[in-house]
């Protein structure tokens, strides 16, 4: 698999796509990257959820029977059944934390990749047979088309 990776890699760095003279990393790089933003942002949206969900299950275990939250000295719950809630609870919150952040870097590599790819060199096709030329004139604009004999 690894292997595979980098020939993969190896071959996108190296070669070059015709179209738009960029290469491939860039050009296909891009939707890597926001299809992984959006991914991980899926899995952070997940993860928060399922941290709602234990933190909803420790205050429904509150509301039933004080005496199960009660805290001590240095702010644990005395329930080890209610501690193993609540660290659920902040386990999967930093997980969805770690998400958005992979997910908010990918969605700013691809959107770099993008400018990157906008503001790159172009080079025009020789087979335009009429090319649209403005000119800007003294009071007035000119429009008009070239044709190459």
């Amino acid at each position: 698999m690894s292997r595979a990776l980098v020939v993969l890699l190896a071959v996108l760095l190296t070669g070059r796509a015709e179209a738009q003279g960029i290469r491939p990393l860039v050009k296909y790089g891009k939707w890597v990257l926001a299809a992984g933003a959006v991914t991980m942002n899926v899995l952070a949206a997940k993860a928060h959820e399922r941290g709602d969900e234990t933190f909803d299950a420790l205050e429904r275990r509150c509301l039933d029977n004080h005496a199960l939250c009660d805290l001590d000295a240095s702010g644990r719950y005395l329930s080890p059944e209610s501690e193993e809630l609540y660290q659920a609870s902040l386990g999967y919150d930093r997980r969805a934390r770690r998400w958005l952040i992979g997910g908010e870097t990918a969605l700013l590599g691809a959107a770099a990749m993008l400018i990157w790819e906008l503001t790159g060199k172009s080079h025009r096709p020789d087979n335009i047979p009429f090319e649209p030329e403005v000119r800007s004139l003294r009071g007035a604009t000119g429009v008009g088309v070239r044709i190459p004999w």
